[in-house]
């Protein structure tokens, strides 16, 4: 067995090990309904909603990922932008409620941040971050989602290497998830043939000028803008197909980082010049082992994820098949548009997207006797928004 075939083999066992099953799915959703209780009883954030965003919206979280929560303050029809002040003193009052109610432990609030944040972890060992009005994050976490739509292979890549090398922690000087993301995104776009389109194919502009005025009016905007090009992209009977596998796309992988949605915006500005050297040290030892000739399952695996992964690799590790029995190891297959077979998660039967839409359609009654009701919900479009493949393939 050649280097390729034992490093894509151990691609697949990883992926099977560090995808997310359909517990992961529902312990996730259970904390966010758990969070969404705890916000509506607070006076100070009466009409507020609960929102998701980060990997988990976008359907790029593993096993063991994080949760973005976002809690959207109303005001009235239009995008809000509460001050910093104000948004301190609303995670203040949830800070108080979540210890009165016991049920989330090691609460820190960082109030100094560029954007505060309160941060906690659950009783599954989930940590949590959450802040105000992150409608900006939510937008591109709705973004990356479509992309992974485009080409299943970006979700697969990196993001767990990167934790094994402890590059993956922004609060540390490394790289944060979404300028991972970006990283992968820019990769995937400089091959020949393409994987990716230019993002500006997607969504030309800068979307955070376009956040303005009636929230549902700029969300539909940009959802319409993006179903639109991406159906264009995935139909283009003429587009070049690469078919390359994950190990080859995993070594061919380099370096660059740019917030295409948010200009000017620098997303790996946390990064140190200690941590830059660190970055590329890890880069260039990853890239030597896998470039070796004396590659076996054991050393592909000690480089590529952390001991968490291992071990769980070793509790469910089965022999593997041959090599053309490849890509049928997975219990759900995913078809991108250029023909590449991807390994999928067990996927959870209800959306991100479905019970944003649920309880954004609940009404909340004020002291003056009025109803008000969330106007954010998005229509239904063209684009199939925030459902799992597994019900759109």
């Amino acid at each position: 067995m050649n280097g390729y075939n034992m490093l894509e083999l151990t691609f697949r066992d990883i992926l099977r090990s560090i995808n997310p099953l359909n517990d992961d799915w529902s312990i996730r959703f259970h904390i966010i309904t758990e969070i969404r209780a705890i916000v509506e009883s607070i006076e100070s954030l009466r009409g507020a909603t609960v929102e998701p965003f980060g990997s988990f919206a976008s359907n790029l979280f593993t096993r063991w990922g994080d949760l973005d929560i976002s809690i959207e303050v109303q005001n009235g029809s239009y995008i809000s932008c509460p001050g910093k002040k104000h948004k301190q003193s609303l995670l203040g009052d949830v800070l108080r409620a979540l210890r009165k109610k016991g049920s989330f432990r090691r609460l820190q609030f960082i109030s100094n941040a560029r954007v505060p944040i309160l941060k906690l972890e659950s009783n599954y060992n989930i940590s949590i971050d959450i802040s105000i009005n992150n409608l900006s994050g939510q937008m591109k976490s709705k973004i990356l989602f479509w992309i992974n739509e485009i080409d299943g292979r970006f979700r697969d890549m990196v993001k767990e290497w990167a934790k094994a090398h402890h590059i993956n922690d922004s609060k540390s000087g490394t790289l944060n998830s979404y300028s991972l993301s970006l990283l992968v995104v820019f990769h995937l776009q400089t091959l020949v043939p393409a994987i990716l389109p230019p993002l500006k194919d997607i969504y030309p502009g800068n979307m955070m000028d376009d956040l303005t005025g009636v929230r549902a009016v700029a969300e539909k905007h940009i959802e319409d803008t993006c179903a639109v090009n991406i159906n264009r992209i995935k139909s283009n009977k003429s587009r070049l197909i690469n078919r390359s596998s994950l190990s080859v796309l995993f070594i061919s992988f380099l370096a660059k980082v740019e917030d295409p949605f948010e200009q000017p915006a620098n997303t790996a500005r946390s990064v140190s010049s200690y941590q830059l050297r660190r970055i590329s040290e890890a880069i260039q030892a990853t890239y030597g082992l896998l470039a070796s000739a004396n590659q076996n399952q054991a050393s592909l695996v000690s480089v590529l994820v952390g001991p968490h992964v291992s071990r769980i690799m070793t509790r469910t590790y089965m022999p593997p098949p041959i090599i053309n029995q490849l890509t049928s190891r997975t219990p759900v297959s995913n078809h991108s548009r250029n023909g590449h077979k991807t390994a999928g998660p067990e996927r959870k039967p209800t959306s991100v997207h479905s019970q944003q839409q649920s309880q954004k359609k609940r009404t909340d009654k004020h002291p003056n006797g009025t109803t008000k009701v969330p106007v954010n919900a998005s229509t239904s479009h063209k684009q199939q928004v925030w459902r799992p493949r597994s019900e759109v393939d």
